[in-house]
């Protein structure tokens, strides 16, 4: 059975996309920590980020380096912040979450939700510092 995150890179169900490359797909988590708050997933359908293949992770991995930059020129924050939980959906992801202190990434805290909107112009304004 497809996780959440295969039918949203299928088009099944609809993402506050940021861009994707050959191997990796960005949109905006919709129950986010922060405004901003973006997932990237490898196309590959992988549990634990560790078990990608070297390639496929390597690329996640630049590729997220990309879209963390452009969620930092995007999102007034002092940093994006890097987590790989793991646990939430059985697809590996990579969570880059605006920033100004250690407590805005904690994930034990209350989500937020914002107009849809927001989330899309949000996911357009951190898509256009993607080169």
């Amino acid at each position: 059975m497809s996780s959440i995150f295969s039918k949203i890179i299928k088009g099944e169900i609809p993402s506050y996309k940021i861009g994707e490359t050959k191997t990796a797909y960005a949109f905006l988590d919709i129950s986010p920590l922060h405004i901003g708050h973006t997932l990237v997933v490898p196309k590959r359908e992988v549990d634990y980020l560790f078990d990608l293949p070297e390639a496929d992770y390597l690329s996640l991995m630049s590729f997220s380096k990309v879209v963390a930059q452009a969620v930092g020129k995007a999102i007034p924050c002092e940093r994006v912040g890097v987590a790989v939980i793991g646990l939430e959906v059985p697809h590996a992801h990579v969570h880059l979450v605006p920033i100004n202190n250690v407590s805005d990434i904690d994930f034990s805290r209350a989500k937020m939700q914002f107009p849809a909107e927001e989330m899309e112009a949000v996911a357009l304004k951190i898509a256009s510092y993607i080169n």
